[in-house]
């Protein structure tokens, strides 16, 4: 993990500030991506319901879903796959696109393809043209698996070996993908993937970045971060620019000194550095997800264990809190505050012509965090423009406003 986390900032310094300055010396458009624009500003959203006439309602025209790895026992197309292919098929037939995310590294390495060995390679190429050929005319585009760099989505690979992992696949498809849209994207700025994702840059169709201000850890922001870090990938790809994944929390505060240290006494300690003291007793007694979790991204090596609860983002999954720092001013983490934000953001995000389209994450609330298991923490239960029984949120109208007024 400090390797991820070392190279995105090493890179970070030397390619971000230099192309957020570029960006104002290059051409703002290409011929690519007025070609991209001109079939329509990409309106989406991730993890969609089935309400169809509730999406369309909203002006969202692309659902963004995930691809599970299409191969069970004996070669097999699995259930998963199938179901998959069935839901895409739905949304397809409602004239509504699908953008279509494919598995992640591990999930190949765990099917008993290790693309990391050379004979292993060409596997690679022949599921990316098994998912193009069998979802034909259901499957609008693609992104080739998802956030690379970030440590629980890319373990146990590195970054050279991920890029490669994508543009392989990218390679593969290019030649029959027709109108089909090819990319990938990054979390944030991710410099380090972009630069190795260079080579391939000839194969896509897009550049995708996800970007998330006042959202995690105890940081804020502001509204013009978005701009300068779709000015920086403009000028660093110029590659027609998508916006895969983005979003604001509709939901959570911070947890009073009191309320924390109830949190901890749960667990058997009375201060942090107690849980530290006793870190795997601590760690022992957490919910199951949010245990499982800090072992996995820790790597099993408990010295990292402390340093993860205590000092990155699942600090806040630990007291399932939103930090006071943690917002964009003037933009309160509430159903009227997300409303807000999604009023001001989608006009301006669609003034910048270098960006193609947006999907917001995400359709719906959710019952529990998929990080740690918790139905109170906020982190990963409060982003949808409707709740969890499907009724509009604030959000939805102001979603559904901006969007109508984009081509």
């Amino acid at each position: 993990m400090e390797r991820f986390v070392a190279d995105q900032i090493k890179y970070g310094l030397r390619h971000i500030p230099l192309n957020a300055a570029k960006s104002f010396f290059v051409p703002s458009s290409s011929r690519e991506t007025q070609a991209l624009r001109g079939r329509g500003f990409i309106r989406g959203v991730c993890h969609p319901g089935e309400d169809y006439e509730q999406i369309k309602k909203a002006n969202i025209r692309w659902v963004r879903i995930d691809i599970p790895f299409p191969y069970g026992e004996g070669n097999t197309l699995s259930g998963a796959y199938l179901r998959f292919k069935e839901r895409a098929e739905s949304y397809a037939r409602q004239g509504i696109r699908v953008m279509a995310v494919t598995p992640y590294p591990r999930d190949y390495i765990a099917a008993g393809i290790d693309f990391r060995r050379p004979e292993h390679e060409a596997r690679l190429g022949e599921i990316a043209l098994f998912f193009l050929r069998d979802l034909k005319g259901i499957v609008s585009a693609y992104q080739i698996t998802n956030e690379m760099g970030i440590p629980h989505f890319t373990i146990p690979v590195t970054m050279k070996e991920a890029a490669r992992f994508i543009g392989l696949q990218l390679k593969a498809m290019h030649p029959e993908k027709g109108s089909v849209l090819i990319g990938y994207n990054s979390a944030g700025p991710q410099a380090d993937l972009h630069l190795l994702m260079k080579p391939y840059h000839r194969y896509c169709d897009y550049v995708g970045i996800d970007i998330y201000v006042g959202c995690f850890s105890n940081v804020g922001g502001y509204l013009w971060f978005f701009d300068l870090m779709l000015r920086y990938l403009w000028a660093y790809t110029r590659k027609p620019l998508l916006l895969q994944e983005f979003g604001y929390i509709g939901g959570g505060e911070a947890k009073s000194k009191r309320e924390k240290e109830a949190i901890l006494r749960a667990y058997g300690v009375r201060t942090p550095q107690e849980a530290k003291d006793n870190i795997l007793s601590f760690v022992e007694k957490l919910p199951r997800r949010l245990r499982e979790h800090v072992e996995k991204v820790g790597g099993g090596d408990p010295s990292r264990y402390y340093g993860l609860l205590f000092r990155s983002d699942l600090n806040n999954h630990l007291y399932r809190e939103l930090p006071r720092r943690t917002h964009i001013p003037g933009y309160p983490h509430t159903p009227q505050g997300q409303a807000d934000f999604y009023r001001d953001i989608l006009p301006r995000l669609y003034r910048l012509p270098y960006l193609c389209g947006a999907f917001i994450y995400c359709y719906s609330d959710a019952e529990r965090c998929y990080i740690c298991g918790q139905e109170d923490c906020p982190t990963e239960t409060r982003w949808g423009l409707v709740d969890c029984a499907g009724r509009e949120k604030p959000s939805y109208f102001s979603v559904r406003d901006a969007f109508g007024l984009m081509g």
